[in-house]
């Protein structure tokens, strides 16, 4: 029954790439895998507790191996790092965990060390459980965004000119910053972004307001 399951996620995830997450449906899935549809239903009640499971199965490599003693910064960069490559490890991947609400070993365990890795940095509970679930939606939404481009040169090319030519009059912010907007260095892009996060974070424990007390 285990190693059955097993094989259902495994042949999801390969139509997941072929298809799309729009494009995997249960019907398809069961005839990937060799069976009539409601034989699924004996392993996953609908769609949303396949995603579940595909969900788990995507994390787990993700937090396991976290340095003794680093910063705590350093922790949440890794475990940042690690959900975003996961993610990216399949088409649509960040779609598929979006929504997630799973009970589950990879997910708690990914929750956890980001939890603790704020309370490393002096934070209270709830506010270190709040921030590591921030941390998780900017992964998210980064990805989906990652994901969503095109991956045709030309078409990128004509977006980047579409979007020069239309704040060129009127958008006068916009046009200054436009080769930062435009800049297509993702890792770097990421990085700043949980910077700009975490040093929210460190100035709000900083002045005692989410502070372990």
């Amino acid at each position: 029954m285990a190693l059955q399951r097993d094989k259902i996620i495994e042949t999801a995830f390969r139509l997941l790439d072929e298809e799309g997450l729009d494009g995997m449906t249960l019907r398809k899935l069961a005839c990937a895998v060799g069976v009539r549809a409601p034989s699924l239903y004996w392993h996953f009640r609908d769609k949303r507790d396949l995603l579940d499971a595909m969900s788990e199965a995507l994390l787990e490599g993700v937090a396991r191996d976290i340095p003794t003693g680093a910063h705590w910064r350093e922790t949440v960069h890794r475990i940042g790092a690690e959900l975003r490559q996961a993610f990216k490890s399949r088409r649509d991947g960040a779609r598929v965990y979006a929504g997630t609400f799973a009970v589950s070993r990879n997910v708690l365990r990914t929750t956890e060390a980001l939890v603790q890795a704020f309370r490393d940095a002096g934070a209270e509970p709830e506010f270190a459980a709040t921030a590591g679930l921030h941390v998780m939606h900017y992964v998210l939404g980064f990805v989906i965004e990652e994901q969503a481009l095109p991956t045709d040169p030309d078409q990128v090319a004509l977006l980047k000119q579409a979007f020069t030519d239309a704040v060129e009059d009127g958008c006068p912010c916009l046009r200054d910053a436009r080769d930062a907007l435009l800049e297509p260095d993702f890792d770097a892009r990421f990085r700043e972004g949980l910077e700009l996060l975490l040093d929210g974070v460190e100035r709000r424990v900083a002045a005692g307001r989410g502070r372990k007390r």
